[in-house]
């Protein structure tokens, strides 16, 4: 039995270091949509004509992969459109108009933390519904993350505090939730590429629909975009939000956490934000502070150890068995 227990736990260890290099690579495709959304704002497109391309785009662009994934098993996407439409609606385009709707009533950095405070509400989830406790270990990984995220976003005192933007936020954390939860379940069936063209489908369907009846302003330029000090044209850039920041990262994302399950995944998630900080000093000129960087050490920190913390639940055994 030796041999097969070696044999198991090299195949566990092999699927999280594939999981966290996954993640890791979708956290930094997403992170990379901010710069390059803020150039094409800066050129005279609104947030959210920018995310509603973006994502459109996304969805030609993995729509062949997605089909040839599939290999004829159609049935599998009767069988789960509601998980797709719930992904799509909720995952891609409820957080982006929550999102959108919080930052109009307060201030970036404020949004983006109760938003990123969806592994906590992940966690939560979990526990009441699956009755996955966290451990103290997985607890203070959570404490950790979640401070250095204070840092990171380089939160200021005295920040303007809205009741309705508040709601909006927290409207976004749960969206983010559910993206993680549904991302990360297998049971399904449904490849992840087929999972992410499906829901950028109907998130971008979503999208559209909030625009044309106005609960987001759609509006488009062909000027030239500046990034990193070069002009590039509007189209070029559109195509690497659409591809890269959309496409690759949700495929990305959501192969990580099948990996890492969703509590796991949404933590490793959180580097989003160090790399927002790294590609706006990269792409808009924009130096981390210390404080930043001390931020970022605190995530990194607080992942090892909800990482450390997770073996002792995933190793427990289903309720109702013998161990």
């Amino acid at each position: 039995m030796a041999p097969l227990t070696h044999d198991t736990d090299v195949r566990a260890a092999s699927r999280t270091t594939s999981g966290v290099t996954f993640a890791v690579a979708g956290a930094a495709s997403f992170a990379l949509s901010g710069p390059l959304a803020k150039g094409l704002i800066q050129a005279g497109w609104t947030a959210g004509a920018a995310v509603t391309v973006r994502v459109l785009v996304a969805a030609l662009v993995l729509a062949v992969p997605a089909a040839l994934t599939m290999r004829g098993r159609w049935g599998l996407l009767r069988g789960n459109v509601r998980l797709i439409v719930a992904y799509g609606v909720i995952a891609v385009a409820g957080c982006q108009l929550a999102y959108f709707n919080a930052v109009e009533r307060m201030q970036v950095g404020v949004a983006l933390l109760i938003e990123f405070t969806c592994p906590v509400a992940v966690l939560a989830w979990m526990w009441w519904r699956h009755g996955q406790r966290p451990t103290r270990l997985t607890v203070m990984g959570a404490v950790l993350a979640i401070a250095g995220l204070v840092l990171v976003l380089d939160l200021t005192s005295g920040a303007d505090v809205d009741g309705l933007g508040i709601a909006w936020a927290l409207a976004a954390m749960a969206c983010a939730a559910v993206y993680w939860v549904l991302s990360a379940d297998e049971d399904n069936g449904l490849p992840g590429l087929a999972l992410a063209a499906g829901g950028m489908l109907f998130g971008g369907v979503g999208l559209v629909a909030a625009g044309l009846i106005g609960i987001i302003p759609l509006a488009a330029s062909s000027e030239d975009v500046e990034l990193a000090g070069n002009l590039l044209p509007w189209w070029l850039v559109l195509l690497v939000l659409g591809v890269v920041t959309a496409g690759l990262a949700y495929v990305l994302s959501i192969a990580g956490s099948r990996r890492l399950g969703s509590r796991l995944g949404s933590f490793v998630g959180l580097a989003e934000a160090v790399f927002g900080v790294l590609f706006a000093w990269l792409l808009l000129s924009e130096a981390p502070r210390a404080v930043q960087l001390a931020g970022g050490a605190l995530i990194l920190a607080g992942v090892v150890a909800v990482r450390l913390g997770e073996p002792e639940i995933q190793e427990a055994p289903p309720a109702g068995t013998t161990p």
